[in-house]
């Protein structure tokens, strides 16, 4: 996309944050209107205290996605071990999809990966995203089957990894 600009994010973004990973996970079937975890997709702010929070912008300076950059170890780690960066929460909004929003942020993941010296960057998804699956293979990350797991019964993540080239 040619005017599309990844930044960290700014608490002036939260609220259109939140909103928009709200709506990309609604419209993937992963939450519905009265789900506990669309309030943790809406709570932005503990994302921006406690995590990375990256943003898309157009040009007009409208969020068009996010993704929340994590260390291991730190209160959004899911599977990530020393040494890796783990992503987590990848949304686009449903009128930017397509257009190579979700690519850019998982390649601004990679490079702050390989900034902090990561030797690879590592995802859970839900079997539902198959979109978010071929992205992530086309981009060369791995399934790592032995890091699936179930937050909730009948909620299965497949973990993906991505090695940081030297």
């Amino acid at each position: 996309m040619a005017d599309l600009i990844i930044r960290p994010a700014t608490e002036a973004d939260l609220p259109s944050v939140g909103s928009v990973t709200v709506e990309a996970y609604r419209a993937d079937g992963i939450v519905g209107d009265h789900d506990d975890y669309a309030t943790l997709l809406a709570d932005a702010a503990s994302r921006f205290r406690d995590a990375g929070l990256l943003v898309a912008q157009d040009e007009s300076g409208a969020v068009l996605g996010s993704v929340t950059v994590v260390r291991p170890g730190t209160p959004y780690a899911e599977i990530s071990r020393p040494g890796e960066l783990e992503f987590r929460m990848l949304a686009v909004s449903a009128a930017a999809r397509g257009r190579g929003v979700g690519e850019a942020l998982v390649r601004a993941v990679i490079d702050k990966a390989r900034e902090a010296g990561a030797t690879h960057v590592v995802l859970s998804s839900s079997e539902k995203m198959l979109a978010a699956h071929r992205l992530y293979e086309r981009l060369g990350f791995t399934r790592l089957p032995d890091r699936d797991w179930s937050p909730l019964p009948g909620v299965d993540l497949r973990a993906y990894a991505y090695g940081i080239p030297l």
